[in-house]
């Protein structure tokens, strides 16, 4: 058993720690300031570089006020652009429904939806952008910016068969700016790239065409395409930061390919085709032999 003196100089042994934490505790609160304890998240003020004499902290503080405001703006600018492109898309789709026997119908619709694209979200670009230099932002809006080229140009084809150019486009966006301050301007590399796209959508168009017997139409739409893919052929090479449009133009070329390989095998074969084209007539030959009573 124990003996009463070995009891108490456990007790005194196991007191000793208590003491030494409750006085190291009272040592660091009173080396501490007070409110100190928790540590506090740094953000970037500019009212103290304000009314600091300090020159070179006064300049610090404009440039970071600057860099704020281009931030929030590029935010803005890419939530704009996003909605440009979901609505452009819109429209294109809307003009792949066409057939030989809703054509004025839904031209008309996508022309609906193309103006409620430049009122809605082309207006909202422009009011953030005019009178700044919008180029700085480029990056930040050209992916909404070529989908409406590729949705313009599509509809204005459709309607008129021939390419909407770069100055009508640049023109219906100055009637949405202040005329006080400079406008927003859609530039040609941002203009050639919503071309190129455009490619992709004449080749889906022309391959309903053929399916639907509008085989006139579809050549048509091969011609078109052809001649935009020479014309860029020579225009690429020469282009700054062009690595958007050198994969695109691998693009093009396979999209021409699909044309050229869809109207040639219904001309040099199309008597195989006819009835499946929409054609009334019924006097057609199988693989090139004629029908026989």
């Amino acid at each position: 058993m124990f003996n009463s003196s070995a009891i108490q100089k456990l007790s005194v042994m196991a007191a000793k720690p208590q003491r030494f934490r409750h006085s190291f505790n009272r040592t660091v609160a009173e080396t501490t300031p007070l409110g100190a304890a928790a540590k506090k998240h740094r953000s970037l003020t500019t009212s103290a570089a304000d009314s600091d004499p300090n020159p070179m902290k006064h300049a610090f503080s404009k440039y970071a006020t600057y860099l704020n405001d281009l931030n929030d703006k590029r935010e803005r600018v890419v939530k704009a652009s996003r909605d440009i492109t979901m609505n452009s898309k819109k429209v294109i789709f809307q003009v792949h429904r066409l057939s030989k026997h809703n054509k004025d119908e839904v031209l008309e619709k996508a022309e609906k939806d193309l103006a409620a694209v430049m009122d809605q979200y082309i207006s909202r670009l422009v009011k953030e952008l005019q009178g700044t230099d919008f180029w700085k932002l480029r990056r930040a809006y050209s992916p909404g910016v070529q989908e409406y080229v590729e949705a313009a140009t599509l509809c204005n084809f459709c309607k008129t068969g021939a390419l909407l150019n770069l100055d009508e486009i640049n023109a219906s966006l100055q009637t949405l700016s202040d005329p006080s301050v400079e406008p927003l301007q859609i530039n040609a590399l941002d203009y050639l790239l919503g071309l190129a796209d455009l490619t992709g959508e004449l080749m889906r168009l022309a391959i309903g065409r053929i399916s639907d017997g509008e085989l006139e139409y579809a050549q048509k739409i091969c011609t078109f395409v052809r001649e935009i893919y020479r014309e860029l052929l020579l225009i690429a090479p020469k282009m700054e930061d062009s690595s958007d449009m050198k994969s695109k133009m691998d693009t093009m070329l396979q999209s021409v390919m699909k044309i050229e390989n869809a109207c040639f095998s219904v001309r040099v074969r199309g008597s195989e085709y006819i009835p499946f084209l929409g054609s009334e007539d019924t006097s057609f030959s199988w693989l090139g032999a004629s029908n026989a009573e």
